[in-house]
This record gives structure tokens, C-alpha cells and sequence, in this order.
């Protein structure tokens, strides 16, 4: 099979398909719209999906090696400003990151793939993935055996984003962390609460978190490595509910992120470290806690170069790689890499013709529906050729 002419054929499907999960938005692990859509498709399709934790996997072919292809579905919890006749109504959850592309382009390779069952050297494995902004989708599926019954051997996912670049370029990496790590947390300050007219009778947590915040930043300054790329964030500073009492408490939230295991692991304990013993210096306490915790994405040599090769064999007009990409956000597949073998690529779903170009996560952003044969048939062909070099 031509899974570029096939995929064409079906273009009007995938968007039909990309639509409605823009249309009905969910975000985290609950998403019970995407989660009985996606069932509905594959059981049109001809498979037989099944409940995974949130999520829904399914499998086709006959023995072999395992393949596992991956698709978020989630959206963020923001309003859309898109001006899009289909847009989220809702004004709480928005695809602004393109997660709706990912599901509707893994539904028609899905059912590509069991059009050419027969012609199928193993096993392909799907996985529809619920909470990839949060963090917690893939820790999910495989708490719930994604990985297992059949074992997966390897694994493949594409991320799309939008910008002036071209539909047909994809950007990956064979040789260092494509992607860095992420831990959130959150540090709870406990002072003690008194009327602004008697700070020496309070614990002020909120000059404690001054404070905080202010050693925080000089870890990134005075004990990251400067070969090492490492950004801590402070997104979140929130305390008191009147101008002129001091609260009990106050909190911080942000993000530690880097492309170094090491540095990750010096810097995690010692967020901890300098909010317990700056918090002491002003007499008072914190409680320090994990919101997230996920890896650096650190792609397979061998297999990211192998995916490559069968993308440009396709032979799809504009086909362009772009190699060594490397990004400071953070991506949940990366648990899914550092448990199997596998490849994560950006696709570009971009303009190229001088419209305002938005930025993912943007509530304005736009996403150009030209990739969706695209990123299908390139998923489909990869599982097929994968399989037949792998028996």
C-alpha cells in the first residue's frame, strides 16, 4: 500500500476526525469524550480497542516484534481566541498545542495499517494518551500495562508545531537530549499570621518567600554547570487575602528544567534544601511538593535514524529533515524512551503565507491542516517498514 495516496484519499476523515476533538476539548487524565470517540473509530476500523488507565490502546497484526505508536489527545485549560468556526465553546479548555492532530492522525494510520494487516511483519501497538500537558498520561498507561501483553519493542511518536515552517519538514535528534526534564513543585510556607500594625508578633511567610524565590535563582547562577542547560521558573507566588494582615501562609509553585540527568538530580534536592533552610533563618517552615517529575527526552540513535530514512523514502513533495533539534520544554514521552528504544519527532504544521504566525500554547494559535495525510501516512509506512526490518 501507498499510505501517502491512501492518506490523501482519507485526508477529509482526519480532519473530520482532528475537528471534533478540537471542537469538544478536554484536559488531564479524565477525558471521557476522547476516550469513547477514539473506541468508536477504532471499532469502525476493524480493531478492537480496550480501556488503558485513562487512555484506550489497541494492537493489530500477528506476533513479532512490538512496535508501540503514541498519540496525546489532551488540551490545556485556557480560553481559544483561534476565530475558528469549529473552536473549543467552552472557554476553558483550547488545543493550542496541537495534541488534536496527534489523535486524529493516529486513528486513520490505525486504520491504514489494518487495510494492510496481511502484509504486517509483527505487531503495531496503539496508544491514545490523556494528561501529556500534566505530566501524568504516560505514567498512567503504563501503570495500566501499555508497555506489556504484547511487550513493546520500540517506540514512535510525533509532536506538531505551527510557525512559518513548512508541511513536510520534520525535526528530530539521533545524537543528545532532544528535549529536557521536568520536575514541578510546590513549597508551602508556614509563618504565623498577625496585623500588618505587628510584624515583630508574626513569622511573615511571605518575606520568607521573597527570600526563597531569591536563593532559588542563584542555583541556576552559583551551582549549575554552565556547559549544562538548566531554566528554573517561578510561575506561581500566591499569599494573604487583605493589604494589612500577614498570613499563615504563602505558597510557590514552579519548574526546574535541564537537559543533564546530574544536574536534574543535584538541583531537585537542593530546591528542597535552601527553601527548609531559608524559611528556618526567618523562623518559620516549608513543605516541599513534587507536581511533576519526567525526564529528559532522550531519543534512540539507531532507531531515530532508521525513522528518518523510511519518512524520506515516502517520497511526499517538501519532505525536509532538520537534525540536532533541541528544546527546553519538556514532554511526557520521555518516560515511554527511558523505559524502550524510541523516537520522537517535531512535524511542522505551519504557514508560509505571511498570516500572523502564533506561537503553541498561544490562545490565537493555528495549526495547518495540510499535515494530516502527512503525519498518517508517515506514521503507517514507519510501523510497516519498522516491522518488515525487524522480524
Amino acid at each position: 500500500m501507498n499510505y501517502y495516496e491512501r492518506a490523501q484519499e482519507l485526508r477529509d476523515e482526519i480532519i473530520t476526525n482532528r475537528r471534533y476533538f478540537h471542537t469538544n476539548a478536554e484536559v488531564g487524565l479524565n477525558m471521557p469524550k476522547a476516550q469513547s470517540y477514539v473506541m468508536e473509530k477504532l471499532k469502525e476500523y476493524g480493531l478492537e480497542p480496550k480501556e488503558c488507565g485513562h487512555g484506550v490502546t489497541a494492537t493489530l497484526g500477528t506476533g513479532g516484534k512490538v512496535l508501540l505508536l503514541r498519540a496525546d489527545m489532551d488540551a490545556l485549560p485556557m480560553a481559544e481566541k483561534s476565530g475558528l468556526d469549529f473552536a473549543c465553546p467552552t472557554g476553558t479548555e483550547a488545543h493550542t498545542c496541537g495534541h488534536d492532530f496527534h489523535a486524529a492522525m493516529l486513528l486513520v494510520a490505525a486504520k491504514m495499517l489494518k487495510e494492510n494487516e496481511s502484509e504486517l511483519r509483527g505487531t503495531v501497538k496503539f496508544m491514545f494518551q490523556p494528561a501529556e500537558e500534566t505530566f501524568e498520561g504516560s505514567k498512567d498507561m503504563i501503570a495500566n500495562g501499555i508497555l506489556e501483553n504484547p511487550s513493546v519493542d520500540a517506540a514512535f511518536a510525533f509532536h506538531v508545531t505551527p510557525g512559518k515552517m513548512p508541511v513536510g519538514l520534520y525535526m528530530y535528534n539521533n545524537k543528545s537530549t532532544m528535549m529536557f526534564s521536568v520536575n514541578g513543585f510546590k513549597i508551602t510556607i508556614k509563618g504565623k499570621g498577625e496585623h500588618g500594625a505587628y510584624p515583630h508578633r508574626a513569622i511573615d511567610p511571605i518575606n520568607i518567600g521573597v527570600h526563597i524565590h531569591l536563593a532559588l535563582q542563584e542555583l541556576i547562577a552559583r551551582e549549575s554547570d554552565p556547559t549544562h542547560s538548566c531554566v528554573l521558573t517561578i510561575g506561581n507566588f500566591s499569599a494573604g487575602t487583605a493589604p494589612n494582615i500577614i498570613p499563615d501562609t504563602a505558597v510557590i509553585q514552579g519548574t526546574l528544567r535541564t537537559n543533564n540527568p546530574d544536574a536534574r538530580k543535584l538541583l531537585v534536592r537542593r530546591i528542597t534544601e535552601v527553601a527548609e533552610r531559608v524559611a528556618a533563618v526567618y523562623n518559620g517552615t516549608v513543605e516541599v511538593e513534587a507536581l511533576s517529575d519526567v525526564p529528559p527526552l532522550v531519543c534512540d540513535p539507531e532507531l531515530t535514524t532508521e525513522m528518518t530514512k523510511y519518512i524520506q523514502e515516502l517520497g511526499i513533495p517538501g519532505t525536509m529533515g532538520y537534525p540536532g533539534i533541541e528544546a527546553s520544554a519538556s514532554e511526557d514521552f520521555a518516560v515511554i524512551a527511558e523505559k524502550v528504544p524510541s523516537a520522537f519527532m517535531y512535524i511542522a504544521a505551519g504557514y508560509t503565507d505571511g498570516r500572523p504566525i502564533y506561537t503553541a500554547h498561544s490562545p490565537e494559535v493555528t495549526f495547518n491542516e495540510d499535515v494530516c495525510p502527512v503525519g498518517a501516512s508517515w506514521m503507517a509506512h514507519c510501523a510497516t517498514q519498522w516491522l518488515n526490518n525487524h522480524q
